[in-house]
C-alpha cells in the first residue's frame, strides 16, 4: 500500500521541474533561433563577398585570357619551305659514272655527274684547227693589204708620168709632121722654078743662045730637086706615122692609166677581204671557246652545298635541258604561312613567332620576313573570276614568309613540306 502514497506526493513536486525545464527549452529555442539566424546572415555575407570575389576573378582571367589571345595569330596552315635547286643537263650523251647518292651531302662545286666527253673532245680538235687556219689566212691577208696598197699608189704615179710622156710625144711628132709637111711644100716650090728654068733653058739651048753647060746644070737641079721631095715626102710620111705611134702609146697610157685608178678599189677589196678573214677568225675563236664549253659540262657540278636526290643512273642518254638531280639547301630554309586576310590587321614584318613542329614536337624561334603581295589563288593556275557567275565571299588566305633565327635549324631536322603550326606575336 505504501507506493500509491509515494506516488502521490512526488506529483505535486514533479510538475515545477518540468515547468521549469520548459522554460529552458523555450529560453534555449529562442537564443538557438537568434544563432541560426546571425549565421545565415553571415553565410549569405560571405557567399556574396565570394561570388563577387569569384566574379571579379572570373572578368581578370577572362581580361588576362583575351589580352593573351589577341596577342597572337596562329594558324595551322603551314609548312617548310625551300628554293630547290634543279641540276639539269646542258648537253646531250650518254652518262658513264654517277658520284653521288640519295640524300648525300655534297659542297659547292662537286662533280656530280660524268657524261661521256669523247665527242666533245674531238669537236675541240676541230675549232682549234678551223681557228689556226683562219687565223693563218687573216694574216696572209693582212699583209696583201699594204702591198698592194703600195703598188697601187706606184702604178697610179707611173701611169700618170707614161700619160703625160705620150702627151710629150705627141706633141713632138705632131711638131716633127708640121716641119716635114713644110719641107716638102718649099722643096715643091723650088722645084716647080727649077722645072721651069729647065724649060726655058731648053729653048735658048736650042736658039744656041746660052751654053750646053748651063742647060745641063739646070736639067740635074731640077732632077735633084725632084729627088729632094721624094725624099722630104718619105720624111713626112714617117713623120705621119710617127705622130700615130705617138697617139697610139699615149691611148695606151691613158688606158693604163685609167686601169690604175681602179687600185684603190681593189685595195679596198683586199681590205675587206682581211676584214672578213679578221671576222672568221673572231667567229672560229668563239666556236672553239663554245666547244670547250661543251666538254666543260660534260661534268655536272653541284650549284650549291647540301643534301642531293638523284634521278639519273649510268648508261642514262640525257638531253640538254633533262633534270638530273635536285639540290636541296637545308641552311635555307623558311617558312609559309598562309594566315586569313582577317588575321594580317596587326601583323607587321619582324614580329616575333614561335614555330611548333608537328615531326618532332619542337618549337623554333623566327620572325615575320615578308608578306604576299597577292593572295594565294591570285598564283595558281586558274586564278578565281569573280566578275562572272554566282558570287560567295569566301575568306582569302595571304602567305606569309617566316625565317627562323639564326642557330635554330642547327641540327638540320627540318625538311621541306613539313606541317608546322607559327604562332605570331602582335605585341
Amino acid at each position: 500500500m505504501p507506493e500509491p502514497n509515494t506516488a502521490a506526493a512526488t506529483a505535486p513536486a514533479a510538475a515545477p521541474e518540468k515547468e521549469s525545464r520548459a522554460a529552458q527549452s523555450a529560453g534555449s529555442s529562442r537564443s538557438d533561433s537568434l544563432a541560426a539566424r546571425g549565421t545565415t546572415a553571415r553565410n549569405k555575407r560571405r557567399t556574396r563577398l565570394y561570388l563577387i570575389g569569384g566574379g571579379l576573378a572570373l572578368l581578370l582571367a577572362g581580361l588576362l585570357l583575351w589580352r593573351y589571345l589577341s596577342s597572337y595569330e596562329s594558324t595551322d596552315d603551314a609548312q617548310v619551305d625551300v628554293h630547290l635547286y634543279p641540276v639539269s643537263a646542258r648537253i646531250s650523251g650518254y652518262v658513264v659514272k654517277v658520284n653521288v647518292d640519295d640524300n648525300q651531302f655534297v659542297t659547292k662545286g662537286t662533280v656530280l655527274v660524268e657524261i661521256d666527253p669523247r665527242d666533245y673532245q674531238v669537236a675541240v680538235a676541230q675549232a682549234e684547227a678551223s681557228l689556226a687556219n683562219a687565223e693563218a689566212t687573216a694574216k696572209s691577208l693582212n699583209i696583201t693589204v699594204p702591198i698592194t696598197s703600195v703598188s697601187t699608189e706606184s702604178q697610179i704615179s707611173a701611169t700618170a708620168s707614161d700619160v703625160e710622156n705620150a702627151k710629150a710625144g705627141v706633141l713632138a711628132a705632131q711638131k716633127q709632121l708640121t716641119a716635114a709637111h713644110a719641107q716638102v711644100e718649099q722643096a715643091e716650090a723650088s722645084d716647080v722654078k727649077l722645072q721651069d728654068d729647065v724649060q726655058r733653058y731648053k729653048l735658048l739651048v736650042d736658039k744656041r743662045e746660052i751654053a750646053d753647060q748651063i742647060y745641063d746644070q739646070a736639067v740635074s737641079a731640077a732632077k735633084a730637086s725632084t729627088a729632094s721631095i721624094v725624099a722630104l715626102k718619105a720624111n713626112e710620111a714617117a713623120a705621119e706615122e710617127g705622130v700615130r705611134q705617138a697617139e697610139a702609146r699615149l691611148a695606151a697610157a691613158i688606158a693604163n692609166w685609167r686601169s690604175a685608178q681602179t687600185g684603190p678599189q681593189q685595195v679596198s677589196s683586199t681590205r675587206a677581204r682581211a676584214q672578213a678573214a679578221i671576222a672568221d677568225v673572231e667567229q672560229k675563236r668563239a666556236l672553239l671557246e663554245q666547244a670547250k664549253l661543251n666538254l666543260q659540262y660534260s661534268k655536272v657540278v653541284a650549284p650549291v652545298s647540301d643534301e642531293v636526290n638523284k634521278t639519273v643512273v649510268v648508261d642514262l642518254n640525257v638531253q640538254p635541258g633533262q633534270q638530273l638531280l635536285t639540290v636541296v639547301p637545308l641552311d635555307e630554309i623558311w617558312i609559309t604561312a598562309n594566315f586569313k586576310e582577317t588575321q594580317l590587321r596587326r601583323m607587321k614584318v619582324g614580329q616575333t613567332v614561335n614555330v611548333k613542329v608537328d615531326s618532332n614536337g619542337r618549337t623554333y624561334k623566327g620572325h615575320v620576313d615578308s608578306v604576299a603581295g597577292a593572295t594565294g589563288p591570285l598564283f595558281s593556275l586558274l586564278p578565281p573570276e569573280n566578275a562572272t557567275g554566282n558570287y560567295v565571299k569566301i575568306v582569302q588566305r595571304i602567305p606569309v614568309k617566316i625565317t627562323l633565327d639564326p642557330g635554330e635549324n642547327k641540327d638540320r631536322q627540318l625538311r621541306p613540306g613539313m606541317n608546322v603550326e607559327p604562332k605570331v606575336y602582335l605585341q
